[in-house]
């Protein structure tokens, strides 16, 4: 256990620059997607009503929030690891609280406004986005935040202060 937290605390940060390409995509949407939950209803308390989340406003609003201040932390790459963890958790619960019914073609949520309306190609359409996040985060969790990150800043700025020290 002690390996797993340790693995997740120290991530790597000498992956390419360019990383922080992929942080700011992921980062932006779950952003943008957190403070849609707050300013349509439809996207928030509405959807996980209909859904039949308990306490719907309370799940809503917690999970906006994450997406918010998620999004921010992979934005600046700060904890990078443990948000990419959690937003790949959040987006498999996504997908399966939303796309089963999809599939079955008993979903709450209106059906798509074209074909394929139900079925497997209805739900392979439907979580394009949601499967692209979870590969991105996927990959932020193997490759850490990368050297423009705040991760890489916190974890050199450890060497130079152990090395001070010595």
């Amino acid at each position: 256990m002690k390996k797993i937290i340790n693995w997740f605390l120290n991530p790597p940060v000498t992956g390419q620059s360019t990383i922080l390409i992929i942080r700011l995509m992921a980062g932006t949407v779950f952003f943008w997607e957190g403070i849609l939950k707050f300013v349509y209803t439809n996207q928030g308390v509405g959807r996980f009503t209909k859904l039949g989340f308990p306490f719907p406003e309370t799940t809503a609003h917690f999970v906006a929030v994450g997406e918010i201040i998620g999004g921010l932390l992979l934005i600046f790459g700060l904890f990078t690891r443990i948000t990419a963890f959690y937003f790949v958790i959040q987006m498999i619960v996504a997908v399966l609280s939303t796309k089963i019914d999809l599939y079955l073609g008993t979903s709450p949520l209106p059906l798509p406004p074209a074909p394929p309306k139900v079925g497997i190609w209805a739900v392979l359409h439907e979580i394009r986005s949601d499967y692209a996040q979870i590969l991105t985060c996927v990959f932020l969790v193997i490759e850490g935040a990368g050297r423009r990150s705040l991760d890489f800043i916190r974890a050199t700025s450890k060497q130079v202060y152990s090395m001070g020290d010595k």
